[in-house]
């Protein structure tokens, strides 16, 4: 009989939790058949499972942490996939599942009963195990919290909102350092540690930005483009002209990469994530801008999994929504650069010898030096913000 062994579910991910299993011992399950829910620190995500049998045995409870390549659950009869490893073969440690459609997908359905306490006399609004682990280990009164969540469903969001509840001791305030806030700090932590960092900025004229970004929307009001949406795709442009760029280096290689994957800071709830648009170079203005959106609200909900959380070759990051105007960015590791985007704002200007109010924004880019010098990184941002200073004639190119 063969385990299922947890799959690699993220760049950079060790373990899942156990978020709730969508079958029970004794079920027959069919190829690719979502068999448990696993949440990690970026998302919540259904687990395939990678061949066909009954379930013999579940290796966990909800609300339980498992290692990448642990046994999730066991299958017997087993009528294994070609090329499937299973925990006698090999590791097992890959995503393995997805695009199969000819397997009809069956679901157990399952009826959460919630036990109410005496005190108060409704119970709060739980639906995840983990959820309700979370607050049970960290001593949170969920009958204290209120939900965020659908019909007032307290959601992971809620409990770790209570538990950043800064705390007073010996006249100092603590403040735990956990979930996606601490995965996004050992991240930025790696990317200062690791590589040697510049910055570059440019103020740039975007009065003609704003107007050509109303004509668009003008034209296709049920196609609107952000101004995001925009810049993204001004530099995905630049990194075909300075593809230097979009690498990454391992050990002592520069690798650079073909296609453009291209991340987008977000802030949600749950703290900063960077959603991913793969392929972005391969997208009209209109499709990238809305495929920004559409990521930004699926990651805002909590519905973007793993795979639209990583592989990202490229960032932009738009912290002007946040009222500034610059900021030496991070850069999102292992990528080699990332651009940020400053609020646009009224600002004296000088236009042919005479001084005029203009929309003004100021772009920097900061970049990992070992890949390029500062004149690629400087061509790459006035590459962009000519874009921006002369958008119609940068669009009529792309």
């Amino acid at each position: 009989m063969p385990d299922f062994l947890l799959p690699d579910l993220g760049e950079g991910l060790t373990e899942g939790t156990i978020v709730t299993w969508l079958v029970a011992e004794g079920d027959t399950v069919g190829v690719d058949q979502p068999v448990a829910e696993v949440e990690t620190a970026k998302a919540a995500v259904e687990v395939p499972v990678p061949f066909a049998g009954v379930v013999t045995r579940l290796h966990g409870e909800p609300g339980q942490s498992l290692p990448v390549g642990a046994p999730l659950l066991t299958i017997g009869p087993a009528f294994t996939e070609p090329g499937v490893t299973t925990a006698s073969e090999g590791s097992g440690n890959v995503l393995i599942g997805y695009g199969t459609t000819t397997t009809t997908r069956r679901r157990r359905t399952r009826t959460v009963v919630t036990a109410t306490p005496e005190k108060p006399s409704k119970a709060p609004g739980v639906i995840s195990p983990f959820v309700r682990k979370m607050a049970s280990d960290n001593k949170i009164d969920l009958t204290r919290l209120t939900g965020s969540g659908p019909g007032g469903i307290i959601r992971r969001a809620d409990v770790e909102a209570a538990l950043t509840v800064p705390e007073q001791r010996d006249g100092e305030t603590r403040i735990p350092l956990t979930g996606v806030r601490k995965a996004v700090a050992d991240k930025l932590t790696t990317s200062r540690r690791q590589i040697p960092e510049a910055t570059v900025w440019v103020d740039v004229d975007a009065t003609e930005l704003v107007t050509a970004r109303k004509a668009l929307n003008a034209s296709e009001p049920d196609r609107p483009v952000s101004l995001l949406g925009l810049v993204a795709r001004f530099a995905v442009a630049g990194l075909r002209k300075f593809p230097e760029l979009n690498s990454r280096v391992e050990g002592d290689e520069i690798v650079q990469l073909r296609d453009i994957n291209l991340g987008f800071a977000a802030q949600t709830d749950r703290g900063l994530v960077v959603p991913v648009v793969r392929d972005a170079g391969s997208l009209s203005t209109r499709e990238l801008s809305a495929a920004i959106g559409e990521r930004t609200g699926q990651a805002r909900d909590g519905k973007l999994g793993p795979a639209g959380l990583t592989g990202g070759t490229f960032t932009v990051n738009n912290y002007g929504v946040f009222g500034v105007d610059g900021s030496a960015a991070i850069i999102n590791h292992p990528e080699a650069a990332i651009l940020g985007i400053g609020r646009i704002i009224d600002r004296a200007w000088v236009v042919d010898g005479a001084l005029v109010a203009r929309k003004i924004c100021e772009l920097t880019l900061a970049f990992d030096h070992r890949v390029c010098d500062g004149g690629t990184a400087g061509g790459f941002l006035r590459f962009v913000a000519d874009c921006v200073e002369s958008p119609v004639t940068a669009l009529g190119d792309l």
